[in-house]
């Protein structure tokens, strides 16, 4: 790699580490609810996809299955979400949203819109399309290096 492109790319990994500290901070600063982004994403696949197992959502919200565990414990905990066992197969469990966890998931919308749009506001909708296309071309081949590393 040539050193302009080095420099490119390393100023470019701390634009993103810089955004991603200012998102935290300002979801930590504005949460209201007590639950984190994870929280509020794993609340929002539930109700837009139905009951979902462990594995499905470890791998739908890029994280491990202990992860999961760690996340859906206190969502449990919350009342917000149920185990259940899948009707399919009575050995697997499922997760399930709750009433209460579609009420806190409304509730978590303002908040979630406000900072999408202070996030991304300023942009066009093509420049927000094209950002994406990025972000997906980046996370699929950095999914193809982990699948490579993995299997060294």
């Amino acid at each position: 790699m040539d050193n302009q492109r080095y420099e490119s790319l390393s100023s470019l990994f701390e634009v993103v580490s810089s955004l991603e500290r200012k998102w935290a901070n300002e979801w930590n600063h504005q949460n209201i609810l007590g639950f984190s982004k994870s929280h509020i994403l794993l609340l929002d696949l539930l109700a837009k996809e139905g009951p979902k197992r462990p594995s499905a959502i470890a791998e739908r919200l890029k994280v491990t299955t202990g992860g999961v565990t760690v996340l859906t414990t206190k969502l449990i905990k919350a009342g917000l979400i149920e185990k259940t066992q899948s009707s399919a197969d009575r050995r697997a469990s499922q997760i399930v949203i709750t009433p209460e966890g579609k009420k806190i998931l409304e509730e978590s919308q303002a908040q979630v819109t406000a900072m999408v749009n202070s996030m991304f506001g300023m942009l066009t909708n093509d420049e927000i399309q094209t950002l994406h296309n990025i972000f997906e071309k980046c996370l699929v081949n950095s999914n193809g290096l982990n699948k490579l590393k993995d299997e060294e």
